[in-house]
């Protein structure tokens, strides 16, 4: 009876707001960023978590400097924040469905360096069948994109995958190769018969997820079996920023090689070795099957669905080609 009532006042006194922004400093790095994303000064969000502390009464951020990681008690009050969040962020949306079944919007959680012919096919087709539904699209880091799927804030997504939460369902979209590559400013620029050695100690920028433990896993080792720069000059989530530091020549950096194409044929960036056995990285589709569709997130689903599964891999596989077009 004692844990009854206990729960019973939990319920009802445990302000809903607080839940919703230990949700934004879980996925933060510090304080001071959970503050910039939540628009609110670091004294605030630091009271903010000293209030739901001493209400469940489990310290739930381990903080000491250089560290910043949830308790065991936060990770598991963290995955039941986010379906909650996500359960009130969809009220809306579904409120809206009961009054109008024709209408409806779909939210989509997508990489920056989504290129994939059959994902535009199957958006094209479902704007012609349904033009009054809606999409939104937000470019995402993949970990930030699936944890929007999680939390059912977004219908779908459209990402990489490092590992798989058996909470949510997966299909491969496509595969894309990776090279490295320099920008017009930088020495290497348009020199031939280049070798691996030739990179080595040169300075490199990269994406955010470039590491051993996180989804550019075999980008990172091919950095450095091109013995480059330890040090990163820059990074970003987004594919366009990290092009563009390369183009500017901050230093050399992987990109997708079916994406860059047109930028290498307008000489703007120069493909560098290794050109045999780039990384291969595959993009997923992904879905939480214990959202509450609405009729136009569950025709896009279906539609991508069988899309991927009538198209051959081959034909979903961007594959590299040699050197430079």
């Amino acid at each position: 009876m004692a844990e009854t009532g206990t729960a019973d006042r939990m319920t009802r006194d445990l302000d809903w707001n607080l839940l919703r922004s230990f949700v934004v400093i879980a996925q933060s790095r510090s304080i001071s960023d959970a503050a910039r994303r939540l628009h609110l000064t670091q004294p605030s969000v630091s009271t903010a978590l000293k209030r739901l502390e001493d209400r469940i009464g489990k310290r739930l951020i381990d903080r000491a400097p250089g560290r910043f990681e949830l308790t065991r008690a936060g990770a598991v009050l963290y995955r039941e924040a986010l379906e909650i969040h996500g359960a009130v962020y969809r009220l809306s949306t579904l409120m809206r469905d009961v009054t109008d079944e024709v209408t409806g919007h779909v939210r989509l959680a997508v990489a920056s360096h989504v290129v994939c012919p059959v994902f535009d096919q199957v958006l094209a087709e479902f704007h012609a069948q349904h033009p009054r539904a809606t999409l939104s699209l937000s470019v995402l880091g993949s970990s930030e994109a699936l944890a929007s799927v999680s939390a059912r804030t977004a219908s779908l997504a459209v990402c990489l995958v490092h590992r798989r939460d058996p909470k949510l369902e997966y299909m491969r979209l496509y595969r894309e190769f990776f090279g490295l590559f320099c920008g017009p400013s930088h020495p290497l620029f348009g020199r031939e018969n280049l070798q691996k050695t030739d990179l080595a100690g040169q300075s490199a920028v990269s994406f955010e997820t470039d590491r051993l433990h996180d989804a550019l896993r075999s980008v990172t080792l091919l950095r450095a079996e091109s013995e480059l720069s330890e040090k990163i000059i820059g990074t970003s989530s987004h594919l366009e920023e990290v092009r563009r530091m390369v183009i500017a020549g901050l230093g050399i950096g992987p990109l997708p090689l079916h994406v860059v194409a047109r930028d290498v044929r307008d000489g703007l960036l120069w493909r560098l070795p290794p050109y045999d056995d780039p990384p291969a990285i595959d993009v997923h589709l992904v879905w939480n099957p214990k959202a509450v569709l609405n009729r136009a997130e569950a025709s896009l689903l279906q539609r991508l669905r069988a899309a991927i599964a009538a198209v051959p891999m081959e034909a979903r596989t961007y594959g590299p080609s040699t050197k430079n077009l």
